[in-house]
């Protein structure tokens, strides 16, 4: 005979019947709202910036909305160290997602397994990379908490989600506005805030679209407050989305009138032809063991020779007023040899520029008594016959692979790290100019590879009368992946900032020439060999608000996001 439900079971009984099924509905419940749920927002989230970091359309648009998974399971947590968690996830999410070629660039470098490259990923991800992330969820909540509404709390996550990346530098110094360089009229408005303006624009639009969402599926009034009026309910949908309407209407509009601004014919100096060469060679260490250290040299530069000389010989008519060769192409001292051989391949350079009488650019390494220099050397054609040059020397060296920091230093860590760089910081941004064939001095501001990750190099020479950016780079050791394209798209965004033509040259891809308003005019993608020539008009004068005012909107949205959470506070203690 069955025991009667209704008179609940004994004691000896307590893990079966209703009382079982009553554990066990709980614990899946909870499982799933606490567990589940807020794993698969995060994922979504992740999914979603994965494909927005392609950086190309259709996916642009998810930069829109690819928040609002999150946001919603954000939302949902009651303390504040599972906000701290959330946002912990979140970073360690989107790494994986976007960054995950960052893991395989560290397993090829340093020859340790793949499973090494991504525990470093993520051991980077809350401290390097994404912060950020940890950041605007610790100050979303605590304004929530606090009682700030919908639309103050989208503000103050917005200033913090901005401020924490100007406070707190990411290794690749990317933010949420690269993403928008794939419309043409979005971008436009970097010169005003950067890409830290458009990152702000972009996240405060997600926590408005998550608003909207909230109130059309009636989840912001409480029960006991029953069901809001329809026109309550409608103005609550309609008032967010009209919010980012407005927003993307501005920054669309922006752009159109940018564009039509920067077409009219301005007091600037003719056109330059340049043309880049990519040779498609990486791995120098790896060619010198093959075939030692003088035939990889001279298989290089033959390699660079080849096709500068087919470029100019094959230029359609039109003239080649400067050649640029990348980063490290010449791997040994310019000007200060180090053998007989180096002296010989000093003069095989500047044998070649007399001949070819084309001013050149190309990466090599400078000497400073001990130091060694990243370099970018400025090479004329002599008439004497003399080897004179300027050098311009690479400022921001990458961490660990071409600088260590102090503490670090020691016999000891370089017998375990043997791959750790040596060279020594440049003293800043420099203006270098180069005698063109016809008479004309090009004001040119150099940049090496992770000079151009951050604004303020580029900002700096163009203060002081740059024309023109010619960057160096080698992204060789992170040709898998997205990190070749996401370095294109950072160094292009120095030329939206600054209105200049920008030149760059790469040893594997991605080389490319663009323009003022961002378009490339030619490119030569990941491990192709080729050579790319079109003409850039040097720019002079018409400072943007960001030459004028440098890196503003970071430190500007730190401070507003600290006084709309102290007013908030003052606000609430008063209203008691």
């Amino acid at each position: 005979m069955n025991p009667d439900p209704s008179s609940g079971p004994s004691p000896r009984w307590w893990g079966r019947g209703p009382i079982r099924v009553h554990l066990c509905s709980s614990v899946v419940d909870s499982v799933w709202r606490r567990i589940a749920l807020p794993a698969a927002a995060i994922i979504a989230s992740a999914a979603a910036f994965a494909l927005y970091a392609r950086v190309e359309w259709p996916w642009v648009l998810l930069g829109w909305c690819a928040l609002v998974p999150w946001l919603a399971a954000l939302d949902r947590v009651r303390t504040v160290g599972r906000a701290a968690v959330s946002g912990l996830l979140m970073c360690e999410a989107f790494v994986i997602a976007v960054f995950f070629w960052f893991a395989r660039a560290i397993s090829n470098y340093t020859g340790a397994p793949l499973a090494v490259g991504v525990l470093v990923l993520l051991l980077l991800g809350p401290l390097f990379l994404q912060p950020q992330f940890l950041v605007f969820a610790l100050v979303r909540h605590l304004a929530r908490r606090r009682g700030a509404g919908p639309w103050r709390a989208a503000l103050i996550g917005a200033a913090a989600y901005v401020g924490a990346e100007w406070a707190w530098p990411k290794l690749f110094a990317d933010t949420l506005g690269h993403g928008l360089y794939a419309s043409p009229l979005l971008r436009q408005a970097a010169d005003l805030a950067g890409a830290p303006g458009l990152t702000f624009v972009l996240v405060l639009a997600n926590q408005l679209v998550w608003e909207a969402l909230r109130a059309a599926i009636g989840e912001r009034a409480p029960p006991e407050f029953g069901r809001p009026s329809a026109r309550a309910a409608a103005r609550a949908v309609a008032a967010p989305l009209a919010t980012v309407a407005a927003l993307l209407s501005a920054l669309l509009g922006y752009g159109a009138w940018r564009y039509r601004d920067l077409a009219v014919t301005a007091e600037h100096p003719p056109p330059v032809r340049a043309g880049i060469i990519q040779a498609g060679i990486s791995h120098y260490e790896q060619l010198a063991a093959k075939l030692g250290t003088y035939d990889a040299v001279r298989t290089i530069l033959d390699a660079y020779f080849a096709l500068s000389t087919d470029l100019l010989r094959h230029r359609d008519g039109a003239p080649i007023d400067l050649l640029v060769w990348p980063e490290t192409v010449y791997p040994t001292t310019f000007g200060s040899p180090k053998s007989e051989s180096g002296a010989e391949f000093d003069r095989a350079i500047a044998a070649f520029v007399n001949d070819v009488d084309v001013p050149l650019v190309f990466g090599s390494y400078d000497l400073d008594g001990a130091d060694e220099f990243n370099a970018a050397v400025f090479l004329e054609p002599s008439q004497d016959g003399r080897l004179g040059f300027e050098a311009y020397r690479k400022t921001s060296l990458f961490p660990l692979t071409e600088r260590v920091p102090a503490l670090l230093e020691s016999a000891f860590v370089r017998r375990w790290l043997p791959w750790l760089g040596t060279w020594k910081p440049g003293d800043g941004p420099r203006v270098l100019s180069l005698r063109l064939a016809d008479g004309r001095d090009l004001r040119v501001a150099p940049l090496i590879c992770y000079d151009a990750v951050e604004p303020r190099l580029a900002l700096d020479a163009v203060r002081q009368g740059a024309e023109l950016i010619v960057t160096l780079s080698n992204d060789a050791w992170f040709a898998v992946g997205g990190g070749p394209r996401l370095h294109l798209v950072v160094s292009a965004f120095r030329s939206l900032e600054t209105r200049r033509p920008q030149v760059r040259a790469t040893n594997t891809g991605i080389s490319g020439i663009i323009t003022p308003t961002g378009e490339l005019l030619g490119t030569i993608g990941v491990d192709e060999r080729g050579t790319l020539a079109a003409a850039v008009t040097p720019r002079r004068g018409s400072p943007t608000a960001m030459v004028l005012w440098g890196d503003w909107f970071g430190p500007t949205a730190l401070v507003a996001a600290f006084l709309l959470l102290a007013i908030g506070e003052v606000v609430r203690r008063t209203t008691r």
